[in-house]
């Protein structure tokens, strides 16, 4: 039987305390601005006064009226949108939501994280004076992944929505975009979300431990887990980079380290086996092995270990 199961240690990524975040073109105003053509704005400013006219206005105050209801809803969104306060709660969220699916998640290794380059103090005395951590010297950047920034706009919808952009550049070149529209709250957790699954789940290859062995998660031909239409092509494929298939055994136990702990879920996905045969986890009885046939023209998906 298998067991005595972990997984090989592997670097963490680092970031940058602060997220600092830019703020882009209002597509709320442009939608206003360039939404319609400019006989149908006039049409509709027409069609406006002509309503207040037939309740009693003169055309003067009609007029006067719309501008200054305009007005009043420019300035309420220009309140709305002043300073600088968007970035530090869009920053809050993210991070307070990425925090809190590490608690509900509980993996063995935190993935990723936030560098705190100041003491206790130096960070007190910055809150008491509304400052960002924003100061970094060469010595602090040797112990960072890399950093994250951000872009927000105003959604084209014109109700209370953004549309919110994270950028994340590593080191090594590589760079990570995550994009979601929403409440500002609502774009912030589930950028989050996004970060969350980049960051912590199994990368291949992987390396995990079997009976103080290892066996390594070599993934698919162009892709961490693929599809095949048979058992046959899935192991030629396996094959071709040098690795097999996963056994019943192996594909149960890696699902038990999860998609955050270096393993790989099983889902209510059919895997594939050796010798034409393929694992359905939703038809365990009398077994979860099964001819083709039996998974009812559902997808057969794999990987490959060595």
């Amino acid at each position: 039987m298998l067991s005595a199961m972990w997984t090989e240690a592997t670097s963490a990524t680092t970031l940058w305390p602060t997220i600092p975040f830019i703020r882009g073109q209002d597509l709320c105003q442009y939608q206003d601005a360039y939404g319609r053509s400019r006989s149908a704005s006039r049409k509709e400013m027409i069609l406006e006064v002509s309503q207040l006219m037939a309740m009693g206005a003169e055309t003067p105050d009609a007029v006067q009226a719309i501008v200054t209801i305009d007005n009043l809803i420019n300035q309420q969104r220009q309140m709305a949108s002043v300073g600088t306060g968007m970035d530090v709660t869009l920053e809050s969220v993210i991070k307070a939501s990425l925090d809190q699916i590490y608690r509900d998640v509980q993996p063995k290794e935190r993935k990723l994280s936030f560098f705190n380059p100041t003491t206790l103090i130096e960070l007190l005395n910055e809150l008491k004076e509304q400052h960002r951590q924003e100061r970094v010297d060469a010595k602090q950047l040797a112990h960072l992944s890399g950093i994250a920034w951000g872009t927000y706009a105003y959604a084209p919808s014109c109700s209370n929505d953004i549309l919110l952009t994270l950028h994340v550049n590593l080191h090594g070149g590589e760079t990570y975009n995550f994009s979601a529209k929403g409440e500002p709250e609502w774009a912030a957790n589930a950028v989050a979300a996004k970060l969350f699954q980049q960051f912590q789940a199994t990368r291949f290859p992987a390396v995990v431990h079997v009976n103080g062995k290892p066996l390594t998660l070599v993934g698919a031909p162009g892709s961490p887990v693929s599809h095949a239409p048979t058992p046959a092509l899935a192991e030629k494929a396996c094959a071709s980079v040098k690795a097999r298939l996963p056994t019943w055994e192996e594909y149960e136990m890696l699902a038990m380290l999860g998609d955050w702990n270096g393993g790989v879920s099983l889902n209510h996905d059919v895997w594939t086996l050796a010798g034409g045969k393929v694992l359905s986890p939703n038809l365990r009885t009398p077994s979860p092995v099964r001819q083709p046939e039996e998974a009812r023209g559902e997808d057969l998906h794999f990987y490959c270990v060595r």
